[in-house]
């Protein structure tokens, strides 16, 4: 997750209070999606942006977790997620940001 975005989620979390602010990642790799998922919960893991050290406890999901995609319009998800949902590892990358939800998650 760039510096720029860091920031906003800073912010947006100010604004409206971490209960009412859900992340929702669609990162194609199992990995950066946890490493994004990470950030926006327990801060960031490099320690080189605005997240290091900020835990945030914030709910994190993938768009591609069966949550998500049961509240999203499906002609939307049909239009814009269910073609990569075909190519990419959805059981990794779900279960990745699953872990890490459950591990740092407080809202």
């Amino acid at each position: 997750m760039d510096l720029e975005n860091q920031k906003r989620v800073i912010d947006i979390t100010e604004k409206f209070g971490a209960e009412n602010v859900l992340v929702i990642l669609g990162g194609a790799e199992a990995e950066s999606s946890g490493l994004t998922a990470e950030t926006v919960s327990n801060g960031d893991p490099t320690f080189a942006g605005p997240l290091a050290g900020v835990q945030l406890g914030l709910k994190v999901y993938h768009i591609l977790e069966p949550e998500i995609k049961e509240v999203v319009d499906a002609q939307v998800f049909e239009d814009q997620v269910s073609m990569m949902e075909m190519v990419l590892d959805v059981d990794n990358i779900v279960k990745e940001v699953k872990e890490i939800r459950e591990q740092y998650s407080k809202m």
